[in-house]
C-alpha cells in the first residue's frame, strides 16, 4: 500500500511536468525512471528493460520505414496529380482530410502531416480560403488515421505489446481497424460533410500573392542602423512614428551591450542593433523608409533575399529536430551548412534575445536564406519542415515502388502473423539499407530519439503501477464511480479519463499508464482486457484540445497563426463525436 502512493507521488509529478512543459518529455521521463529506482519501485536491474521491449523496436522501425516511403516521391506524384482538382473548399477539405488519415494509418502521422502541409497551404489558397481554416483540420485527420491500423500511432503498438506481455499473444495489424476506422469515419464526417471545419478561426488570410504565400504574421528580426541613415540620432519615439504600420522594438544591442528595456528618449546611433517584431509588411516599409539593414546584411523582401543562387524557405521546428532546444549559434549552422537565419516567428511570445542566441521550441517558424543548390536538403538534414513544396526528393534514385512493395511484404509478414512486427519492420529497414534505398546515416536521422528515450524511460513506470497494486486501486475507484453495473459506462469513463490524460501530456506516455488500469479493470469485472485496452488505445491517440497535445497540433501552430485555445474550438466536438462513435463500436465489436 506505501508502495502505491509513493508511485502516485511519481506519477502526478511526472504529469504535472509534462504538462508544465518547461523540460523535453523524454528528460522528464528519465527523471521519473530514476526516482522509481532511487525509492525500490523499479529494481535497478530492470530499470533499463524497457529499452528493449518490442513496442520501442517497432516504433523506430516505423519511423525509419515512414521516412523512406515519404521520400521516396511516389505520394508527391499523386499529390501533383489531384492537385489541379482541389478548387472547392469541400473538395479540398474532405480530399486532403482523407488523404491524411490513409497515409496516417500506414506511416508516422507526424511524416504524414509534413508531407501534405504546403500542398494544403498552397491548395487552401488557390481555394481562396485562410490556410488557417484547413491546418488544424487536416493534423486531426492524421491523429484519427493513427487510430486505424497497429503501426499507425505509438499507442496502439504500446497497447498491443502490453497485451502480449499480458495474455501471451499482441494485436494483430488490424485488431485496431474495426474500431479505429468506426472512430475515424465518425470524426472525418464531422469535420468536412457536417461543416465542422467552419469552427476554426481563421488567422490568416488568403493570398494570391505567391511571394507572401507562407510569411507568418509576426517574426522578430534584427536590423543594423548603417552610418547613413535617418534613423541615426532619432529617438525611439521619433522612430516608432516613422511609418504608419506597427512594430516594436524588443531590445538594442550597442557594442557588447545588450538593453532590454529601451526608453522612449533612448536615441540612436550608427552600428546599433535593434530587435523588432514586426510583420513582413511593415519590417520592409521601416527598412526602406530608415534605409536600415538586415543585421545579416540582406534587406528584408523577396526580391533582396532571392537570386539565381541564393533562396530563402520559412520551415518548422519540429519535436524530434536536431535544433530543439539550441540555438543556431550553438550548433553552428551559418559556418557548417552556410544557413542564415533571418527571423523567428513564435505563437503568442515575444523574444528579446540575439536570433542566433534563441533556443528553438517545437512550433517555430524560422526564415532561412541558403544556396539553392542545397537548401532544402539542409533544412530537412535539421529535422525542420519546410512550408513549402519540394521541388526534388532528396536522397533517393531508386525506383519509387521498391520501398513501398518492401513495406507491403513487411505488413504481410506481420498480418499473417508469420514474424512479429518488430522483427518483421526491422527486416524491411535492413532490406532498404542494403539495397541502397535508405543511407545507413538517414536512418538515425529518422527516428526521433527523444520519442524513443520517453517510451524506454515510462515502461517500467506502468510496470510499476502493476506490481505495486496501483492500477488495482484507481480500478476500485473507477468501479465505485460507475457502480460497476454497466460496462459500458465503466468503458465510458476510462476512455474519457484518457482522452483528458492524452490532451495533458504526450500520447505514448498515456497509453503506458493507463494500460495496467484498463488491464485490473478488466481483472475486478473477470472479463477480457481487449475491450479495455482498445478504449485506452483511442483515448490516448485522440488528443485534439491543446497545441501541446500531439506533435501535430504543435506543428501546425505556426504556419496557421493558431492561438491556445483555438484548439478547443474544434476538439472539444471532436472528442464528443470520438465518444459517441467508440462506445458503440467497442460494444459491437469486443464486447
Amino acid at each position: 500500500m506505501h508502495d502505491a502512493y509513493l508511485l502516485f507521488l511519481i506519477l502526478a509529478f511526472t504529469v504535472f511536468m509534462f504538462v508544465w512543459g518547461r523540460y523535453r518529455y523524454d528528460v522528464v521521463a528519465l527523471i521519473s525512471l530514476l526516482l522509481l529506482v532511487v525509492f525500490g519501485l523499479v529494481p535497478s536491474e530492470h530499470a533499463f528493460l524497457g529499452f528493449g521491449n518490442s513496442a520501442v523496436i517497432s516504433v523506430a522501425a516505423v519511423m525509419v520505414i515512414s521516412a523512406a516511403l515519404i521520400q521516396a516521391g511516389l505520394v508527391d506524384q499523386i499529390l501533383k496529380f489531384i492537385k489541379p482538382y482541389m478548387v472547392s473548399p469541400l473538395i479540398l477539405m474532405a480530399t486532403i482530410c482523407v488523404l491524411g488519415a490513409v497515409l496516417s494509418a500506414f506511416i508516422n502521422n507526424v511524416g504524414a502531416l509534413s508531407l501534405l502541409m504546403p500542398v494544403a497551404i498552397q491548395s487552401a489558397i488557390n481555394a481562396k480560403i485562410s490556410p488557417s481554416k484547413i491546418l488544424m483540420p487536416l493534423s486531426f485527420a492524421t491523429i484519427l488515421g493513427g487510430m486505424v491500423t497497429k503501426i499507425g500511432t505509438p499507442p496502439n503498438l504500446l497497447i498491443s505489446s502490453y497485451r502480449e506481455n499480458l495474455v501471451g499473444q499482441p494485436f494483430t495489424m488490424f485488431d485496431f481497424t474495426p474500431t479505429g476506422l468506426s472512430v475515424a469515419l465518425g470524426g472525418l464526417i464531422f469535420m468536412v460533410l457536417l461543416g465542422g471545419w467552419k469552427l476554426v478561426p481563421e488567422r490568416r488570410k488568403a493570398s494570391s500573392d505567391t511571394a507572401e504565400l507562407y510569411q507568418i504574421h509576426d517574426y522578430i528580426t534584427e536590423i543594423l542602423v548603417p552610418e547613413n541613415s535617418p534613423v541615426v540620432g532619432m529617438e525611439r519615439k521619433e522612430l516608432e512614428n516613422l511609418i504608419e504600420g506597427d512594430f516594436s522594438i524588443l531590445s538594442l544591442i550597442r557594442g557588447r551591450k545588450k538593453r532590454l528595456s529601451v526608453g522612449p528618449n533612448e536615441e540612436l546611433l550608427a552600428n546599433d542593433i535593434l530587435i523588432i517584431e514586426a510583420s513582413h509588411e511593415d519590417l520592409n516599409q521601416l527598412i526602406s523608409k530608415g534605409k536600415l539593414d538586415l543585421f545579416h546584411g540582406e534587406l528584408v523582401s523577396p526580391a533582396s533575399l532571392r537570386s539565381k543562387d541564393i533562396d530563402t524557405v520559412e520551415a518548422v521546428v519540429t519535436q524530434g529536430s536536431r535544433v530543439l532546444g539550441r540555438s543556431w549559434q550553438r550548433m553552428r549552422v551559418r559556418s557548417r551548412l552556410g544557413l542564415n537565419l533571418l527571423a523567428i516567428a513564435r505563437a503568442g511570445k515575444t523574444l528579446k534575445q540575439r536570433l542566433n542566441h534563441v533556443n528553438f521550441n517545437p512550433g517555430d517558424v524560422l526564415l532561412i536564406q541558403g544556396a539553392n543548390e542545397d537548401l532544402q536538403e539542409n533544412i530537412v538534414n535539421l529535422g525542420l519542415v519546410p512550408l513549402a513544396e519540394r521541388n526534388i526528393n532528396i536522397g533517393f534514385k531508386r525506383s519509387m515502388l521498391l520501398p513501398f512493395l518492401l513495406f507491403f511484404v513487411g505488413i504481410l509478414l506481420s498480418a499473417f502473423q508469420i514474424l512479429p512486427i518488430e522483427v518483421s519492420f526491422t527486416m524491411v529497414v535492413v532490406a532498404m539499407v542494403l539495397m541502397n534505398i535508405i543511407p545507413m546515416r538517414q536512418v538515425y536521422k529518422s527516428i526521433d530519439w527523444s520519442i524513443i528515450f520517453m517510451l524506454g524511460a515510462l515502461i517500467p513506470l506502468g510496470n510499476a503501477l502493476k506490481t505495486s497494486g496501483g492500477a488495482k486501486m484507481i480500478g476500485n475507484t473507477l468501479l465505485s464511480m460507475t457502480g460497476g453495473s454497466s460496462t459500458i459506462l465503466v468503458l465510458a469513463l476510462l476512455l474519457i479519463i484518457t482522452m483528458t490524460l492524452s490532451d495533458a501530456m504526450n500520447n505514448a506516455a498515456t497509453a503506458v499508464v493507463m494500460a495496467p488500469v484498463g488491464a485490473d479493470l478488466a481483472e475486478l469485472l473477470h472479463m477480457s482486457p481487449d475491450p479495455f485496452l482498445m478504449a485506452i488505445s483511442i483515448g490516448a491517440s485522440c488528443s485534439c484540445l491543446t497545441p501541446i497535445s500531439h506533435q501535430n497540433n504543435t506543428l501546425i501552430m505556426g504556419p496557421g497563426g493558431y492561438k491556445f485555445f483555438d484548439y478547443m474550438r474544434l476538439g472539444l466536438p471532436l472528442e464528443l463525436i470520438v465518444l459517441v462513435t467508440a462506445l458503440p463500436a467497442l460494444y459491437f465489436f469486443w464486447l
